[in-house]
């Protein structure tokens, strides 16, 4: 009996049971396999160094990609991630642009110098502009030189003129004061290296200086980045607010058209024309119509330097024409009607007259004809423009604001004394005038000029020894010498190399203007005035209304670019 027992077979070891237990184990035992591969393959990855530096970084790669804040830099030896807090949702705030004039000098010694990690061939050669060392250095410089602004993009370096220049593009916003644009500046680097190959920077050029990293605008590019659908400028980039042109005559016979001809507004000041020629283009929207524009302006007396009206100004002095063509359908008026004259007749093209502004937008709406002109007459102020839009039309057509943007022209002037203050000032708004006596912050201001007015009025808002940019219409500087005994004062007229005959803008308006000079006349002034204030760390406004153009529903006195 025990004999037997002993030799008797358990269950599992049954004939029948054979085949699937010959499964089981041969699960287990690639199960076992496959865990020892991975901890295997998890050891060699652990240990292998490969050659391949973008999978082996150096030390200081590894540092200037380690974030421990939001995405800023710092002016310590940290430098974290760009880019998270520049789209910062519904910031009333961006713009313009560091430029510190003057020239970094670099220390034997200094946190601008950099050890090469190698150092091949002679020290003597020229500074290869893309090499990371030197484009980690040049980056590192520009960080902490300027603190007041945050950085968003930089571009690839490329060589400047001489050998041991480069030059570097970046997009930025300051830190503090209200604007709502992206700025770009270009700067040229003068690169040193040592006979121990250690690299320093020597000097940076002025704001703009280092123009051969500065790149063409590709075609079809948008004119300016979005924040939460919202398109934004970048003041620094190249132009092109060239004419739109209708592609053939087929898409042109396609097409609807607006136009508004004659009124009362010619020769107004520039809110009156803004409030008009946005009502037109509102209806144009409401309609789905290409609206036929005058890009020619008749500017008001109170803004030229001859006080009389000026005919044949350029729509594009004044404001941003490349965002308007690229965000609303809009065609040059001369060249529409050459078109029209030359195809309306082959291929019947009809016009539907309207030469009362009682008509509403609504009851156009159903028109077929391919072009709509409203005429006004010569009775004012019933012919002015804006009349279409007022009583039951204006709960339905909206002015679209945010497609009027400041010249970026001009804005490049706001930019470029900005960069001269560092980023780092205040500003005062001081109106002269009635508007002044009439003001509860500033009270007799313009009557009182004693230094006693204008100090007690700061003491506590600014700190003594501050830079502080005075806006003003004031013309006689000297009604603000009580200022200089606490405060580095800055007047737009410190400014006007900016606009002579040397400068960018003024070959630039130049060649628009078909070679005839432009004037800086008093709407520009008051445009880049106004915005050098708003790029103040503190701002002391003297009433509400900062400019002419600022108007109940008018959102131009307080944006960068609209």
């Amino acid at each position: 009996m025990l004999g037997r027992s002993g030799l008797s077979r358990t269950g599992s070891f049954r004939p029948e049971n054979l085949g699937q237990n010959a499964l089981h184990m041969i699960g287990h035992l690639c199960f076992t396999l496959f865990v020892i591969g991975v901890l295997v393959f998890t050891i060699i990855a652990a240990t292998y160094e490969p050659k391949n530096p973008i999978f082996h970084p150096s030390t200081k790669i590894e540092t200037f990609l380690t974030s421990s804040s939001n995405a800023t830099f710092r002016s310590d030896n940290t430098v974290v991630r760009t880019g998270e807090d520049f789209m910062v949702s519904n910031q009333t705030a961006f713009a313009t642009f560091i430029n510190a004039k003057d020239v970094v000098e670099t220390k034997e010694g200094s946190t601008d110098e950099i050890s090469l990690s190698r150092c091949e061939g002679d020290w003597k050669e020229p500074i290869d502009c893309k090499d990371p060392e030197v484009v980690h250095l040049m980056m590192k410089v520009v960080i902490e030189r300027f603190e007041d602004i945050h950085f968003y993009q930089f571009g690839k370096p490329a060589p400047g003129p001489k050998e041991n220049t480069c030059d570097m593009a970046w997009r930025f916003r300051p830190k503090e004061g209200k604007t709502v644009a992206f700025f770009k500046d270009y700067r040229r680097f003068v690169i040193k290296r040592s006979k121990k190959c250690k690299l320093s920077v020597v000097s940076i050029g002025d704001y703009h200086s280092g123009v051969n990293a500065r790149k063409k605008k590709r075609k079809n590019q948008k004119p300016g980045f979005e924040q939460g659908g919202v398109p934004l400028p970048v003041v620094g980039e190249p132009i092109n607010d060239s004419l739109p042109v209708v592609e053939s005559e087929i898409a042109f016979s396609r097409g609807k058209y607006l136009i508004y001809a004659g009124g009362g507004d010619r020769c107004k000041n520039m809110n009156h024309y803004l409030w008009s020629f946005l009502c037109a283009l509102g209806e144009a929207q409401y309609l789905n119509r290409t609206l036929v524009m005058d890009l020619t302006l008749c500017l008001s007396s109170i803004y030229t330097l001859s006080n009389e009206d000026e005919e044949g100004k350029d729509f594009r002095f004044y404001f941003d024409f490349e965002h308007l063509k690229e965000t609303a359908s809009v065609l040059d008026q001369q060249q529409f009607w050459e078109d029209w004259n030359e195809w309306q007749r082959q291929d019947g093209l009809t016009l539907y007259l309207v030469e009362d502004s009682r008509v509403t937008p609504m009851q156009l709406s159903e028109v077929k004809d391919s072009l709509i002109m409203r005429k006004f007459g010569s009775v004012e102020p019933d012919n002015y423009w804006y009349r279409v839009c007022e009583g039951e039309t204006e709960s339905v057509i909206r002015r679209p604001w945010h497609l009027i943007w400041k010249s970026r022209r001009l804005m490049d002037i706001v930019s470029a004394i900005a960069s001269r203050l560092i980023w780092d000032y205040d500003s005062v708004h001081i109106v002269r005038g009635d508007k002044a006596r009439n003001s509860d912050l500033w009270p007799n201001l313009a009557q009182d000029t004693s230094p006693n007015t204008l100090i007690s009025t700061l003491q506590g808002k600014i700190e003594d020894g501050r830079n502080v940019y005075v806006a003003t219409n004031e013309p006689n500087i000297s009604f603000f010498d009580p200022l200089k005994d606490k405060y580095s004062t800055h007047f737009l007229e410190d400014y006007k190399d900016l606009w002579d005959e040397n400068s960018e803008w003024y070959s630039l308006t130049k060649e628009l203007n078909y070679g005839i000079p432009v004037d800086f006349d008093g709407y520009m002034r008051a445009s880049v005035d106004t915005e050098v204030f708003f790029r103040g760390k503190k701002q002391i406004e003297t009433f509400n209304d900062l400019t002419d153009d600022c108007k109940e529903g008018v959102n131009t006195c307080n944006t960068a670019t609209s």
